[in-house]
């Protein structure tokens, strides 16, 4: 079987649709930072829709900031790949050709910069997860003592990070008198363009006074709300994406029907009508992310970290045990909706009906594992804001706490059972050398986990009411074990 390329796309079957311009003359007018799965799925198939329609400014060059693996997958294919939209009601795919240029920093950080200080770049965008920002997540302040951070200053013309690159890129832009790009965060972040403003602003004052202040006051950082979910791809569907496509494609992404992207609109240089393809535009993203982080992402780490440890593999797999899906929707309904601010015209109670029928697609197999990870850099955003927001009003938070409980037993490395888990997060060797000294007991690891400020703060452990509530979730967990602790609290 022949590989999926440029000029294998007229053998494509018909209900496969394909790029409908010339990419020749396609222009790079957005760099993106951090080219995985999701932007893949995502800012990259709204992007094909406004090359379709004949503006050609806008092509993407995507950076990969660690791993080849998606430039490797993708050069081969003219830089085409397939998006596979998939449902119990059937598949539709797509393949995408906006990515017009794939880079990996590590290999070539001057080539990076080079496009990234281009006068043709107009918009930077980002989705590198929120440790990419190098930020402390319970404060949103740049992580100064940060080992990548470290070298961004000591070796500022070969950066690491991802605020180095864009820092370096400005600087370079303003001796160069180019007008500076917009930096668009497409990361579950509250308030993620004042995140990257406030990380991005700092890196630079810490480079010099003059470039922070320009960063300060000419960069425009809107913040953004992405919605969409993308599994990792497996061989499984590489397999079913070369049935139905006649061809190879290495690096098919897998998502659902369901999309959505609210932006701020502040693009002083510019920005792709990307509302012909379904986009919001508004001057205040707020609302709509407080939702989408409180309701989709906290509701989708806490069924995550419970249903992994009860044994389940996926999400939809996890919605089909007993009591699981009336927990998440009591928690919705119950816990994280009296916390969100209005939204006139918008149905909230609709919004929650339809995500418990998304976490339910059988076609998507979104692994509990996948999400859990890097759980240290999530929940403050996730959960913990929430919380927050529930002990101010004076109000219960029971199966928000199950939720915090479940990630506590995970990082401590073992399921209901005693099976090890192979734990992914930027602390997790610090968190499970907690746990392990702390000794076993719920009281003992919950107080050695609420001692990581970079987490919890200096206000939650300090606040009896939160004590007292994780660590009596921790202890149903310990006790009852996860799907038990879950059908008490359904």
């Amino acid at each position: 079987m022949s590989e999926l390329s440029f000029r294998a796309l007229s053998a494509l079957p018909g209900s496969v649709s394909r790029p409908r311009y010339d990419r020749a003359h396609a222009r790079i007018g957005i760099v993106h930072l951090g080219l995985g799965a999701f932007q893949r799925a995502h800012q990259a198939v709204y992007t094909e829709e406004v090359l379709a329609g004949g503006d050609l400014e806008w092509g993407i060059a995507g950076v990969s900031l660690r791993s080849p693996e998606t430039r490797d997958a993708l050069v081969p294919q003219d830089g085409l790949y397939t998006v596979a939209v998939r449902s119990g009601q059937g598949d539709r795919l797509q393949v995408i050709g906006s990515v017009l240029r794939s880079l990996v920093a590590p290999e070539d950080p001057e080539a990076v910069l080079a496009l990234l200080a281009a006068r043709d770049t107009r918009i930077v965008s980002l989705t590198v997860t929120e440790k990419g920002y190098c930020h402390n997540p319970a404060t949103g302040e740049l992580d100064e003592a940060h080992a990548d951070i470290r070298h961004d200053l000591a070796h500022p013309k070969a950066p690491r990070s991802a605020p180095g690159f864009l820092v370096e890129a400005l600087a370079r832009r303003q001796a160069a008198g180019i007008l500076p790009f917009t930096v668009l965060s497409c990361d579950n972040l509250p308030a993620n363009g004042q995140t990257a403003r406030r990380v991005v602003t700092r890196l630079a004052h810490l480079r010099d006074e003059a470039l922070g202040a320009f960063v300060e006051g000419e960069v425009a950082f809107p913040s953004t709300m992405v919605d969409r979910i993308v599994p990792a791809t497996t061989d499984d569907d590489r397999a079913f994406v070369a049935q139905a496509l006649g061809v190879r494609d290495a690096w098919p992404v897998m998502t659902e029907p369901f999309t959505q992207w609210v932006i701020e609109d502040r693009f002083p240089t510019g920005r792709p009508a990307w509302e012909r393809a379904g986009a919001s535009f508004t001057s205040d993203v707020e609302p709509f992310e407080l939702m989408k982080l409180r309701l989709l992402n906290g509701s989708h780490s806490t069924l995550s970290y419970l249903g992994y440890l009860a044994g389940f593999e996926t999400v939809s797999d996890v919605m089909g045990a007993p009591r699981f899906a009336e927990f998440l929707a009591a928690m919705m309904r119950e816990e994280i909706a009296p916390t969100l601010p209005p939204l006139p015209g918008f149905d909230l109670g609709a919004y929650q009906r339809q995500l418990l029928q998304r976490f339910q697609n059988p076609a998507l197999r979104h692994r509990t594992w996948q999400i859990a990870m890097d759980g240290s850099q999530k929940i403050p955003q996730r959960l913990l804001g929430t919380i927050r927001h529930r002990l101010a009003a004076g109000a219960p938070f029971e199966r928000l706490a199950l939720g915090l409980a479940g990630w506590m037993r995970y990082v401590a490395g073992s399921r209901d059972g005693g099976e090890p888990i192979d734990v992914r997060d930027p602390l997790g060797v610090r968190l499970r050398a907690l746990c392990d000294e702390a000794g076993p007991g719920p009281k003992r690891q919950a107080a050695a986990l609420l001692s990581v400020r970079e987490v919890f703060g200096d206000d939650l452990p300090a606040d009896p009411a939160f004590r007292e509530a994780v660590t009596g979730a921790l202890a149903e967990v310990m006790a009852r074990g996860a799907a038990g602790a879950v059908a008490a609290r359904a």
